[in-house]
């Protein structure tokens, strides 16, 4: 359990301190949560708590298969806030927007080989 509340303080100590650096340097914030952080993080708890070479591989490579799907997002929103929406509807849309691209992924993926 100890571990459990450990990983999470982590985590969130990773989502608070972009959100400050963004505060005063949004490029650096987004340079900070662009980095495949929660992902290498990830791999890193995972082999700690499964050490199994291809369960790792698999894991790997469904991250860079599912990142595709979230990538426009980061292309609407900055669209729509420049347009005049507002940002809980441009961030509603856009993560709306990725859902339907995961669901997409998920039901195209395996036709194309892909192991998700």
């Amino acid at each position: 359990m100890l571990a459990l509340i450990a990983k999470a303080l982590l985590s969130g100590a990773l989502v608070v301190a972009i959100a400050e650096i963004g505060k005063r340097q949004p490029a650096l914030a987004a340079l900070a949560a662009a980095l495949p952080l929660v992902s290498v993080l990830g791999m890193m708890l995972l082999w700690w708590s499964r050490p199994e070479a291809e369960n790792m591989a698999r894991y790997a490579q469904a991250t860079f298969w599912y990142v595709l799907p979230s990538l426009p997002m980061f292309l609407l929103i900055p669209v729509m806030l420049r347009h005049g929406a507002g940002f809980w509807i441009a961030l509603l849309l856009g993560c709306a927007l990725t859902m339907l691209l995961y669901f997409a992924m998920i039901a195209v993926g395996p036709r194309l080989g892909l192991r998700l």
